[in-house]
């Protein structure tokens, strides 16, 4: 689903990202922890395509990243650590202008925006201005415009941040809904013990160098993500 081969990037003398390969399958929630600084949203952001890299390799579903960015991007959905919406626009308006986008038909846009909205308790917000939700609000919202178009795999970046622990609840059901139908979760966290109930992988990175991947068990033992991570930054 996605394969990083060898990333690396550089800004300036500083070594982002070093050397870094990944491979996460279809049917995973691949965490992906750090901390801050540690090159983990520079491997986001390189991943679909809105950051160059220096060198290495990300192919999405079989295609470069490099060489093919728009089939990529059709694949894929993408939320930053701060979404950055259209705030001029209504929460409705900003959903089917996402919709258009992707071209998801307007039948079928119309349940999903109806049923996710429903979830996240949006509904009655959606024909307010984006300008005056709060930043819960507005991270609901992006979560719903990834979701829209049913996309194979979605990249999220500390994506429980900001969420009520209602919602935060029903992302994690999503995420496991939507890998349990063949796509793919691959996100960046602080909250570890989020990270270890849910994901089926993780990997750590350091100073842009992955440290530590592979299966939950694999890397923590029987110890818990907690200790493994803090033992690991301390060497």
């Amino acid at each position: 689903m996605l394969r990083i081969e060898h990333l690396t990037k550089t800004f300036g003398e500083k070594v982002a990202v070093d050397d870094l390969s990944l491979h996460i399958a279809p049917g995973e929630i691949y965490g992906f922890i750090g901390h801050n600084g540690a090159g983990k949203t520079t491997t986001l952001r390189s991943a679909v395509g809105i950051q160059s890299f220096d060198s290495g390799e990300i192919c999405i579903c079989g295609t470069s990243i490099k060489a093919d960015p728009l089939a990529c991007k059709r694949q894929i959905a993408y939320i930053p650590d701060n979404p950055d919406l259209y705030e001029f626009m209504s929460g409705i308006k900003y959903l089917n202008f996402i919709a258009d986008v992707f071209g998801v038909p307007a039948d079928l846009r119309a349940a999903r925006i109806a049923d996710y909205a429903a979830r996240f308790e949006l509904t009655a917000d959606l024909a307010q201005p984006i300008t005056a939700y709060s930043h819960g609000m507005k991270q609901k919202l992006a979560i719903i415009s990834a979701w829209l178009h049913d996309p194979k795999l979605i990249l999220m970046d500390e994506p429980f941040v900001g969420l009520d622990p209602k919602a935060a609840f029903l992302l994690k059901g999503m995420m496991r809904e939507l890998c349990d139908r063949g796509g793919a979760i691959f996100f960046s966290t602080h909250v570890l013990e989020v990270a270890e109930k849910l994901c089926d992988k993780v990997a750590i990175i350091k100073q842009g160098r992955l440290i530590r991947s592979g299966t939950m068990e694999e890397v923590k033992g029987d110890e818990s993500l907690e200790e493994v991570f803090l033992e690991l930054e301390a060497e």
